[in-house]
């Protein structure tokens, strides 16, 4: 008498997921915020990837590739840095890198919290109180400033995979709680329960009933780890502790400073960049916005 039942209120994992695709789909196209923000990034990401074959991504983002302090030219589009450095070489390297650090960090910070927040909040008990200890203490450290300390210590070994990690180190405790929160909301759903009595265990419920439901709240937390992941690398490279070789957006901002361009009116080493991760910060808050509405049906019906 069980089995018609479950067949009915269970979504089997595949049909789960194409549901959801083709709900997001539709929700793209009724959202322009979304679209205007999908666009911008797919651009930006679009710039990185296909500009590798318009320059020398080997030699002209490094110093010495190009006459020094030239403002934009047909030779140069975006000119070059006092230290010879061709911009738009460094912008498509730059740009391709600073999103490197914000995914690699994001989806590091984003899987533990998932793992922690589905494990504390579907099996509860001591589990659950010692993660959510743990995450209450990660909460009262001042991330940023410990960040700066472990980036300084380690500034000889930094690279841009050792600074993702650094930042995912601290990119986790926002979405355990939040996944905690969300995952207790929909373990006593009749949906959950009709899948004990069919017999399925705990992993299983997890990856075939919780996940498919926790998609668009998955989403919008990945973006929000991502802009968090951006800021941080943004911050620390503003204060000269990303690597020092690579021209990620940082590190360009730290060189610009360093060489003084604002007072030098070389206007295009740090217009461009800031261009740049205006569109790039705009984009992932627009799409960020919009992931939230749809994540939580509440707002999209009161908005």
């Amino acid at each position: 008498m069980v089995t018609p039942a479950t067949t009915s209120m269970t979504m089997p994992g595949r049909q789960a997921w194409t549901g959801r695709a083709g709900s997001f789909l539709r929700y793209v196209r009724r959202n322009p915020l979304l679209a205007v923000g999908l666009i911008i990034f797919l651009a930006l990401v679009l710039f990185s990837t296909a500009g590798s074959f318009l320059v020398d991504t080997v030699k002209a983002p490094y110093p010495l590739a190009a006459p020094a302090s030239l403002a934009p030219s047909w030779d140069y589009p975006f000119g070059t840095d006092a230290q010879g450095r061709d911009m738009l070489a460094v912008m498509i390297v730059g740009t391709r890198l600073s999103l490197k650090i914000g995914l690699l960090a994001g989806s590091i910070g984003l899987a533990v919290g998932i793992v922690l927040g589905l494990i504390s909040a579907f099996y509860g008990g001591w589990i659950d109180s010692a993660i959510r200890w743990i995450v209450d203490v990660m909460f009262t450290i001042p991330s940023f400033l410990v960040m700066v300390v472990i980036a300084s210590l380690l500034q000889q070994y930094i690279s841009i995979e050792n600074m993702a990690f650094i930042l995912a180190a601290f990119a986790w405790p926002g979405p355990t709680r939040g996944i905690r929160a969300q995952v207790l909301s929909l373990r006593e759903r009749q949906f959950i329960q009709m899948a004990r009595l069919s017999g399925m265990r705990g992993p299983e419920i997890i990856i075939r009933e919780l996940l498919p439901n926790l998609a668009p709240f998955l989403l919008a937390g990945f973006v929000g780890a991502l802009i968090g992941a951006v800021y941080g690398a943004l911050g620390l490279e503003l204060l000269g502790l990303g690597s020092q070789r690579e021209p990620t957006l940082g590190m360009t901002f730290f060189w610009m400073q360093k060489y003084s361009a604002l007072l030098r009116n070389l206007w295009w080493w740090w217009g461009i960049p800031i261009a740049i991760i205006i569109l790039l910060i705009l984009s992932l808050y627009f799409i960020s916005f919009a992931l939230d509405e749809w994540a939580n049906p509440r707002s999209r019906r009161s908005a």
